[in-house]
């Protein structure tokens, strides 16, 4: 059964390789086609932040018996990036290269850290504390919701090995 933690790093995995697209667009001066690519990476990771915040995050902060702690750091970064995503939308669709590349730092060196902190302690945190059966179903729910948005989450996500549907 994949855990989710390697759900999860693996969907950071896509986003991120989706980010790379765009900004080389942006780079190229290709304003269009960063543009277009740019808007499957905001949906993109927005479908991410989404299966943490709606599931996998209500999940732990119940096996936690809190909702404060790694989590509400975890939403209030996530709340940064998407400020900062939209800053990026502004300076692409205003064909501002230097707008673009100065927030496309920001949020490179914010995702970086937070994909870090995910992955070092509040995934492995998730797949410790879950149950085999809620992680299942957190699995299953994030594999839906990945599938039902078209988030341009990689096809195996779709497919969990292991998990009952």
């Amino acid at each position: 059964m994949s855990t989710i933690g390697n759900y999860l790093e693996q969907d950071h995995q896509s986003c991120d390789a989706r980010y790379d697209k765009a900004e080389a667009l942006v780079n190229q001066g290709d304003w269009d086609a960063a543009g277009v690519e740019f808007a499957i990476f905001r949906r993109q990771l927005e479908g991410h932040l989404a299966m943490e915040e709606q599931v996998m995050f209500p999940a732990l902060e119940q096996a936690m018996g809190s909702a404060n702690g790694p989590t509400a750091v975890m939403r209030s970064e996530h709340s940064h990036m998407r400020a900062i995503l939209q800053d990026m939308h502004v300076a692409i669709s205003q064909l501002e290269q230097d707008d673009f590349f100065d927030h496309a730092d920001t949020l490179r060196m914010l995702m970086r850290q937070h994909n870090l902190k995910e992955e070092g302690i509040l995934y492995p945190m998730a797949d410790r504390l879950l149950e085999d059966a809620q992680a299942a179903a957190v699995l299953t729910a994030m594999a839906e919701m990945a599938k039902s948005s078209h988030h341009g989450a990689p096809a195996e996500h779709t497919q969990l090995e292991g998990v009952a549907s």
